[in-house]
């Protein structure tokens, strides 16, 4: 009997335990569902039609890959709208003001582009409306909306041909694409759908066809259409292509033509406004000169220089090349943005140059018109390879130019001194017709010419001649002790009004090293008024 008993609990301990455990599991409340269809969905809700078009249609060729990233990661209403106004405000070329003139011409060119490159689809979607929404008005532009009969430039081999419909955009420069920018457009199908031509003979209407259109190497047998159909162009006898029109130019310029315009060096205003500046300083000196342009506007030139030897070369393409970013920001005394400025410099040497180079010194200037008063500008530098910074800090005030007084501009000691009569005054360093580069440290090689520029104002003006009647004697000294003057020989002279220009060069060959003084004795015989400005320099071996 016990036996039994003994069995029996041992046979039924067992399903007590099962029981027990199949009881739980049923009751587990923690315990998910097998079934997929259960399961909650993570889904991420969709962008409103305002906040997609804004994407994808308003600033799709302007926003940057990471802006893009970043916005889509965005999860409310309110973070979309702080990042919209964030990204125009980054782009606002003037903060301080209620307008953001960066957004209004953006919107402008949209408008220009719907109007004028539309044809079976919107013209912002166009490739003449790309380039105009993200570049704007082009500073040269050809058209031949009509196409017909061609005579082709000797580049792109010379002879007579028919082309499709077709326009060519010239930029003078564009921020991260280069200088000298052609563009070409054609419209093979004749829909008014003009597209980025990938080579000079796609405008060719005649081009597949045996026999036409001839270029003069074929046309003399040098040479066969079959090559230039198939891209050889450059290749043997026809070697007339330009270096922008290869293969890999043109697809190099669509690429970059593709990249949305970059925020310009926005770390370095970060840096002017944190004061945070990394170590490894690089040196650079600066200065200011002021020229008038009229009685409520002062033209003042800021120029930066850096020495070659501090920067960091680095080979590209067989040329050693050096690149600095340069930003500026100018403030009045009440702290009100009243401009800024910002570039890329590229000096540029062969390897056989590249030591004489780093004995020299490398210049930028930029030229704001300000109203007269008192302001200060913060600038930084900064090597791109090396990652070296230098910032400033300098206060100026921009004089008043009184109407009724003799007067005069800086008395700038220039490096290069340059006429550009016969040539277009444009570029940095022009100064009327002339180019002038100042020398910011003041120090000359021996038998290096002191280039000599200054502006007079306000000259009394003879009544006989009708022309201002002003002496002027240059004086040389040195340690206070006068070593020779020169007069100013007006002959020949064609300034007209009441600004004269002087403009020349001294010769350094016969100074011995040491400190000297230039200064410009300026008497105005009408008025009886008399100036003496006055600049020092130092000359070395």
């Amino acid at each position: 009997m016990s036996y039994q008993k003994a069995a029996f609990r041992l046979t039924i301990f067992p399903l007590v335990i099962i029981g027990a455990g199949l009881l739980g599991f049923a009751q587990d409340p923690t315990r998910q569902s097998q079934d997929p269809m259960e399961k909650p969905r993570n889904v991420k809700p969709e962008l409103k039609k305002a906040y997609k078009d804004w994407l994808e249609k308003d600033v799709t060729y302007v926003i940057t890959d990471e802006e893009r990233k970043a916005f889509k990661k965005l999860q409310t209403d309110d973070e979309r709208e702080k990042f919209i106004e964030e990204f125009w405000r980054r782009r606002d070329p003037d903060p301080d003001t209620d307008e953001n003139e960066f957004k209004e011409e953006y919107y402008e060119r949209i408008a220009y582009a719907n109007e004028h490159f539309a044809s079976g689809i919107p013209g912002w979607k166009s490739d003449r409306g790309r380039i105009w929404i993200m570049y704007g008005k082009p500073d040269e532009r050809e058209t031949h909306p009509t196409g017909g009969s061609y005579d082709r430039p000797s580049y792109e081999g010379g002879g007579n041909t028919s082309t499709y419909p077709f326009e060519t955009w010239f930029y003078r420069y564009l921020p991260g694409v280069g200088s000298g920018v052609e563009i070409e457009f054609v419209d093979p199908t004749g829909s008014g759908e003009y597209r980025i031509a990938r080579n000079p003979n796609e405008k060719d209407a005649m081009l597949n066809i045996p026999g036409a259109g001839l270029t003069l190497s074929e046309q003399l047998g040098l040479s066969s259409k079959a090559d230039r159909i198939a891209g050889l162009s450059a290749i043997g006898s026809q070697n007339y292509q330009r270096e922008q029109d290869s293969p890999f130019s043109r697809l190099q310029l669509l690429a970059d033509l593709s990249r949305p315009p970059q925020v310009k060096f926005n770390d370095l205003a970060t840096a002017v406004n944190t004061g945070v500046i990394e170590e490894n300083p690089l040196n650079f000196d600066i200065r200011v000169d002021y020229f008038r342009q009229s009685d409520e506007r002062v033209i003042t030139a800021f120029t930066i220089q850096t020495d070659n030897k501090d920067l960091v070369f680095q080979d590209s393409g067989g040329l050693q090349q050096a690149r600095i970013n340069i930003f500026g920001r100018i403030t009045s005394v009440a702290g009100r943005r009243a401009g800024i400025f910002e570039d890329p410099v590229i000096t540029t040497a062969t390897t056989e140059e590249l030591t004489e180079a780093k004995d020299r010194k490398s210049a930028y200037q930029k030229a704001v018109a300000l109203a007269p008063g008192t302001y200060k500008v913060d600038v930084i530098v900064r090597d791109v390879t090396s990652g070296a910074t230098g910032v400033k800090h300098v206060g100026f005030t921009v004089p008043r130019y009184d109407p009724q007084k003799l007067s005069t501009s800086t008395l700038v000691l220039a490096a290069k001194l340059e006429s550009l009569v016969d040539r277009p005054a444009v570029g940095q360093f022009v100064i009327g017709q002339t180019k002038v580069i100042p020398n910011v440290s003041g120090v000359y090689h021996r038998g290096q010419p002191v280039g000599v520029y200054l502006q007079v104002y306000n000259a009394g003006v003879d009544q006989t001649t009708l022309r201002p009647s002003v002496d002027v004697e240059y004086a040389l000294s040195k340690d206070g002790k006068e070593l020779g003057k020169q007069s100013e020989d007006w002959r020949g002279m064609s300034d007209s009004g009441q600004r004269l220009t002087l403009a020349r060069l001294i010769d350094t060959r016969a100074l011995p090293p040491g400190e000297y003084e230039l200064s410009i004795r300026i008497r105005d015989r009408v008025s009886g008024q008399a100036l003496a400005p006055a600049a020092k320099f130092t000359v070395v071996q």
